[in-house]
């Protein structure tokens, strides 16, 4: 089946340009038959190479079309690379991107750009599946570029309503910045290797000295990219904005694929990043920090999806803190497991949404477990496993980045079982206030109250069962596994230190004991709080603390970015406008204009019949004449 790599991205593409071109010829119905059928086509063809891989009967393979770059001493391929860290992402983009799409079939059935929004989503998959096939730099940046693209119109997808402009273009903007760092990060590596081929750049790194300027400068540049797309501080603020898209879409891009980029480069990039340990403590740091500073925002939000947003941006500096650690391999665990319960969470909100006729905010529902029986109990799942309660998903990659961290420092592990707590709280808090209790909604609200139908809660019971197994591909030795994922991973996975345990199975175990206790701790702690005594957040800001309103207005950072940033350059713009624009530029341009215009007026009397003009020229001529006469 290795002969028909081609078509998994091009199944997509196939779909996008069908979609688009038909956008009004296209019923509703057959547009998301087009679109689901394209992405099952591709999972079938990533299965039938995952399958063989698994069994040792296909190994690493790159598959080169054409030359798509070549001057000089550089030549750049337009290839592909099938090997195990590219399938897992590919499993987990067609997988989970099949579940979106036929959650989306229900989701948006009555939306008049049904048609339009699945050219869009079927383009993002296919600029996704690029990103992580290319063999080489340069096919991964068009990727990478396209994904950006995509988000762009799908965050922007109700484009009537211009704050959902303004967040699309956030999140436009702000990947930009990061895409510069990588785009720079891209030349340094090309002038270094003379080549954006990973074969050929990871194969020759032996002249390279281990935290030299060059590969602390390579590295640093490509985890800014990282920073951008995978919404690290302090490029994370596009991201609980992006939530203005439809909600499958904060799914599929911001929760389970787009948003795992800059991990994916970083694990592929796993050659370098070894060689520059200064920037994977850069990288540890900016994750911890971002986890937990993400996670102090999610303690107070009430809107639905804002709280899954800041969950998301704290869990993907998680992964950071995993990566500046050296598990590579842990830290792709928890992309897998986080792809199967974040994507539950976010449909599972979009169900409630759904059911609510477009409220989100969480102290307007209550009591929905007894009306939306089949979300209640897949939203319960997904909030165990992001919880870390074994033996649900969350808890293997977890308590894996958690053994790392006490490797390093016990302090990290603290701080890492600190952001556990608080994303437990956050969670259970959301979980409790939308399904238990009493309704809180409208009366009109109560009356239409409803389970969705089987196309959005078949997606959402297979992703409770993915979020409930879906960590046993990683059980550790301590629980009688072999860590698969890991093993897996070893080809692609340069050996290191951190990627080994040290740790005895009595250390592991207490840790497990205990990260699990205080867990289990915050959950009672949660329930009581929201449950037993039937607090709810009050809508009345003025009685908030300190502490709260700062939380509650995400410490300011969008407003200090206003002032810093937006505002100067705004001024700026409007000087150089009114300045250099209107008065040099357009000085200059309608200068000409003028001066034409005065000359042509002049001249003209030349020929407008004027007698007078036509005797003075005759004379004027004549004695020109001879005093060019006289003098010659």
């Amino acid at each position: 089946m290795i002969e028909l790599v081609w078509l998994i991205p091009i199944l997509p593409l196939l779909g996008f340009l069908v979609l688009g071109i038909g956008n009004n010829k296209i019923s509703k119905s057959i547009a998301g038959i087009i679109a689901c059928g394209s992405i099952l086509g591709a999972f079938l063809i990533v299965l039938s190479l995952l399958i063989p891989m698994l069994n040792g009967t296909l190994q690493a393979t790159t598959i080169s079309y054409f030359e798509w770059i070549s001057t000089g001493k550089i030549s750049l391929s337009f290839s592909f690379l099938v090997d195990p860290l590219s399938i897992v992402m590919m499993t987990i983009i067609t997988g989970v991107g099949f579940l979106i799409h036929l959650y989306s079939a229900g989701y948006m059935s009555h939306d008049e750009g049904m048609t339009r929004y699945f050219a869009f989503l079927n383009l993002f998959v296919f600029s996704m599946l690029l990103l992580v096939m290319g063999a080489n730099y340069l096919v991964l940046f068009a990727g990478w570029e396209g994904v950006g693209f995509c988000s762009y119109m799908l965050i922007g997808f109700w484009y009537k309503n211009q704050n959902y402009n303004d967040a699309a273009k956030k999140a436009f903007i702000m990947n930009r910045i990061g895409d510069l760092g990588f785009l720079l990060g891209m030349l340094l590596i090309l002038q270094t290797f003379g080549s954006l081929e990973y074969s050929a750049i990871f194969s020759n790194t032996s002249n390279i000295v281990p935290n030299s300027n060059l590969i602390i400068a390579i590295t640093f540049l490509l985890f800014i990219g990282a920073m951008g797309k995978s919404a690290q501080i302090p490029l994370y603020t596009w991201l609980p904005d992006a939530m203005a898209g439809p909600t499958p879409v904060s799914a599929l891009i911001h929760a389970a694929t787009m948003v795992t980029a800059g991990i994916y480069v970083i694990v592929r990039s796993n050659v370098l990043y070894n060689l520059a340990p200064a920037t994977l403590e850069i990288i540890q740091f900016v994750g911890i920090a971002t986890a937990l500073f993400a996670a102090t925002i999610g303690l107070v939000q009430n809107d639905i999806k804002k709280v899954l947003a800041y969950s998301t941006v704290s869990q993907l500096g998680y992964m950071f803190f995993a990566i500046g650690l050296g598990a590579y391999s842990t830290a792709l665990f928890h992309v897998v497991t986080h792809a199967f319960f974040k994507a539950l969470l976010f449909l599972g909100a979009g169900s409630v949404i759904h059911a609510m006729s477009g409220e989100q905010d969480i102290r307007n529902m209550g009591g929905l477990s007894k009306k939306l029986p089949i979300t209640f109990i897949t939203f319960l799942l997904a909030t165990l496993a992001i919880s870390g309660i074994p033996p649900f998903a969350g808890f293997f990659s977890k308590d894996e980045i958690l053994a790392h961290a006490f490797e390093k420092s016990p302090l990290l592990w603290g701080l890492g079982l600190v952001g556990a707590l608080m994303t437990t709280f956050y969670m259970f808090r959301l979980f409790f206030l939308t399904f238990f209790g009493t309704f809180r909604g409208t009366e009109d609200q109560k009356h239409h109250l409803h389970e969705s139908p089987l196309s959005m809660t078949i997606p959402l019971a297979v992703l409770a069962l993915l979020s409930t197994i879906g960590g046993f591909i990683g059980i550790p030795e301590v629980l009688g596994g072999n860590n698969w994922f890991k093993h897996f991973l070893t080809p692609i996975i340069s050996s290191t230190h951190s990627e080994s345990h040290l740790l005895s199975h009595s250390t592991e175990w207490i840790l497990m004991g205990l990260s699990v206790g205080a867990v289990l701790l915050t959950i009672i702690i949660t329930y009581i709080v929201y449950v037993s005594k039937k607090s709810i957040p009050s809508p009345d800001h003025s009685s908030e603390g300190v502490v709260h309103k700062l939380l509650s207005n995400k410490y300011y950072i969008d407003e200090i970015y206003e002032s810093i940033f937006v505002k100067p350059m705004y001024q700026l713009s409007q000087l150089l406008h009114q300045f250099f624009d209107l008065k040099i530029i357009d000085g200059i341009v309608n200068g000409f204009g003028l001066t034409v215009n005065k000359t042509s007026a002049r001249l003209k009397s030349i020929q407008d019949g004027s007698l007078g003009f036509y005797l003075f020229a005759m004379v004027g001529g004549i004695i020109l004449i001879l005093i060019f006469n006289t003098i010659l």
